[in-house]
């Protein structure tokens, strides 16, 4: 009996031991585990497929704000984020909650693994959209060093119409994290006509994205027309700007200050 009792003792203490990593945990179960995920995203591409017919027809149209004038009689382009847009690197977070590290510990391995699954619907959604002869740009903040990998995971899906010249990296020609040079290189030769990503610096500069959670919020408003016509966020609940932003984008106070800000940050009403 004694011994039963100490082992009562032992599970909650374990329990509680691990609560730091319980919203992790549970973003993540959430992508990899839930129907509703599944459904997200492939009414996500689905909803950008039914639309493509006629953003393609307008040439008065263009989804990036790089993209100001001259750019009507130009081909068709769609640029898309790769990391929880194009590709799921759930299993990546599991692994990291496994073995109690953090990120970027562990993630070239994962990457140059070249085992992350296509985000359901994004696989269909480029097939039609290069059956209409829209060219596919991928604009990624993966690093230079891993742009091989990513083709060749791509390649590994049953997509191999991509190529390293359609992948834009960080590390790449001096590109740092802020998307809004690369977006412009590509609007020099082509319209580009939907954008997708699952963090909204992937569709504006990022003097845009890195603001306090309420100021995010009003300035995504301000672009109320592209959504869901030729702009197309993605969820990721386990990582991003919007994380960022509760934190003043400082990771580096202990974990439990970190949680304590989050948990400042709840609105009860």
């Amino acid at each position: 009996m004694k011994n039963i009792f100490l082992f009562l003792l032992i599970i909650p203490l374990s329990i509680h031991a691990n609560e730091k990593d319980h919203e992790l945990l549970m973003a993540t179960l959430y992508v990899q585990s839930s129907a509703e995920f599944y459904a997200n995203s492939s009414t996500i591409y689905r909803a950008a497929q039914n639309n493509l017919d006629a953003l393609l027809l307008d040439k008065s149209h263009t989804a990036a704000l790089e993209q100001l004038e001259n750019f009507s009689d130009k081909p068709p382009a769609i640029i898309l984020d790769v990391d929880q847009t194009v590709l799921d690197n759930s299993a990546y977070q599991a692994r990291i909650i496994e073995k109690g590290i953090s990120y970027p510990n562990g993630w070239f391995d994962w990457a140059k693994e070249e085992q992350a699954e296509f985000m359901p619907g994004v696989f269909e959604f480029m097939q039609y959209a290069e059956s209409k002869g829209v060219e596919i740009f991928f604009v990624t903040n993966r690093d230079l060093e891993i742009e091989k990998a990513t083709v060749n995971n791509y390649i590994a899906l049953g997509y191999d119409t991509s190529s390293e010249d359609h992948i834009l990296s960080r590390g790449e020609n001096g590109w740092g994290s802020n998307k809004t040079s690369r977006r412009e290189l590509i609007a020099k030769d082509y319209r580009i006509v939907m954008m997708f990503g699952d963090n909204f610096g992937d569709f504006v500069d990022i003097n845009e994205n890195l603001l306090s959670p309420k100021e995010r919020v009003e300035t995504i408003k301000k672009y109320k027309k592209y959504w869901g016509t030729s702009w197309y966020m993605l969820t990721n609940p386990m990582y991003g700007a919007w994380e960022g932003a509760i934190i003043d984008f400082d990771y580096s106070p202990p974990r439990k200050e970190l949680v304590e800000k989050k948990f400042d940050a709840l609105d009860p009403k």
